[in-house]
């Protein structure tokens, strides 16, 4: 942090208040978020006194996302099995060297990462950037928020203040020329940082709108062909159409097909306030993988919404993973299918509700299984995704969800296929090649002086956006209704 920045707040670096970037409403802040807070904080104070240590610094360390976890456990996870979920303890807490369960040498490959050109066009339209100051990356402490969102901050936070070894570089819904990046612009950073690693470690989706027409479907070669994209990234419920559409979806998927690019990526779930969340359903999905057995289907977030409670497989279900669920069983698409189940976002606001945590992880190995099943985790957006990646290590479905259920374990083999080798599969990346490319390349050496000196390392972890309905309404009304 630059030393002319404000002095934040010291919050914990696994957020207990999830908040809105004001597309979305927030899930309400229980007293239970209100009673991890106060006991995070208590703690970690105790904690940093008796070491000797700054909280701030504390709080920065793997014992502080250790005393986060064991805050998790304690209050949202106290239920009749008597089972934790995140496998911490307290000597976790006072001393560095035992958060190896925090650590590890999984080969991470992040299939959902975002950031944006500060200097674009589409900062004169306003909505997308009043979004962007929800985000906890807004705090970085640069003078212009939204530089906290360049290429630069991306870099060094996806891989170099976190374990990520491959991403890919994705977008948000926006026609050309009125995207915070635009896909020449995603080509430039993937170019910068696989010359800087010597290797392949970063891809780039090319963004779609086929509901406005045939130019978009002719643009798609161009995105091929100049661009090198490795997959298409959709939004449905931005023109409220379905993959299954004969005029519009079905089209797309062809052309897809016809250019030898089958990697269909489709935001399924977190439907944006006021919009018709039934094109946010993944139901069109179990209709359109049978019908192209040939194209992998990529299910951005999984389905999931942030106010639909997560609970066993209800096939009632209009809105949530379920809907995935659904899709998949009633078209028996099984667990060597072409549909895969994205957890960006996901994740990060499931890492608060570990009862919901382990039923959408359950659910979603019993009926995927684990080679259909990616990281993501809509990094930039919440800055380093460190926070996440060693949350998601120590997480496990109690046995007792196991019996009642069904859900298989969460094995260290699953976990490690779910980080990354599945995905490396998916976009036909060798892992152990790319293992070696990168062990000596310029990003790994500013990672490694990260270690060997943690204060060169200030993730920033700030509460994203509105934290309650009001808020959230506030938000939408000083910006004459418009979600971001």
């Amino acid at each position: 942090m630059k030393k002319s920045s404000p002095e934040y707040p010291i919050e914990s670096p696994i957020p207990f208040r999830t908040g809105s970037n004001g597309e979305f409403e927030p899930r309400a802040f229980s007293k239970l978020d209100r009673v991890a807070e106060e006991t995070f904080h208590g703690v970690a104070a105790e904690k940093a006194k008796r070491l000797g240590v700054s909280r701030r610094d504390f709080v920065s360390s793997s014992m502080g996302t250790a005393t986060a976890l064991w805050v998790i456990n304690q209050v949202y996870g106290c239920s009749s099995d008597g089972d934790t979920r995140f496998q911490v303890d307290g000597g976790m807490m006072e001393d560095a060297g035992a958060c190896e369960p925090l650590e590890g040498d999984e080969f991470i490959f992040d299939v959902q990462t975002h950031h944006v050109n500060p200097s674009g066009a589409w900062r004169d339209g306003g909505g997308f950037e009043d979004s962007l100051f929800g985000f906890p990356q807004a705090r970085c402490g640069e003078t212009d928020f939204v530089d906290c969102f360049d290429a630069d901050h991306y870099i060094r936070e996806v891989f170099v203040n976190s374990d990520t070894a491959v991403a890919a570089l994705s977008q948000v819904p926006a026609v050309p020329g009125n995207n915070p990046l635009e896909t020449a612009e995603a080509a430039a950073t993937r170019e910068l940082v696989n010359r800087m690693a010597d290797s392949q470690r970063l891809i780039i989706h090319g963004i779609v709108v086929p509901d406005r027409g045939a130019e978009q479907l002719d643009g798609m070669q161009a995105l091929k062909e100049e661009q090198k994209i490795a997959a298409w990234k959709v939004y449905t419920q931005f023109g409220g159409w379905r993959l299954d559409d004969e005029a519009i979806g079905i089209p797309f998927i062809e052309k897809a097909r016809e250019l030898d690019v089958k990697l269909v990526c489709a935001h399924k779930g977190l439907s944006q306030f006021g919009l018709d969340p039934s094109v946010s359903s993944a139901d069109d999905i179990g209709v359109v993988a049978p019908m192209f057995p040939d194209v992998d289907f990529l299910v951005y977030h999984s389905g999931f919404e942030v106010n639909v409670p997560e609970g066993p497989y209800d096939q009632t279900s209009v809105q949530g993973v379920d809907t995935l669920v659904r899709a998949v069983l009633e078209n028996e698409i099984g667990k060597q299918g072409n549909v895969y189940a994205e957890l960006g976002s996901t994740w990060r606001f499931l890492m608060t509700q570990p009862d919901a945590a382990a039923h959408v992880l359950g659910k979603l190995l019993l009926h995927l299984g684990e080679d259909r099943i990616l990281w993501g985790t809509d990094s930039i957006w919440y800055g380093t995704p460190q926070d996440q990646i060693s949350a998601f290590r120590t997480f496990e479905i109690p046995e007792s969800m196991q019996e009642m259920y069904g859900y298989p374990a969460l094995t260290d083999a699953a976990k490690a296929k779910i980080l990354g080798v599945t995905a490396a599969d998916v976009y036909g990346i060798d892992v152990e090649a790319t293992r070696c490319a990168i062990r000596d390349d310029d990003v790994s050496m500013a990672k490694l002086a990260i270690e060997e000196d943690p204060s060169l390392r200030r993730p920033s972890y700030r509460r994203a956006g509105p934290q309650s309905r009001r808020e959230f309404l506030r938000f939408l009304k000083l910006h004459e209704g418009q979600p971001g």
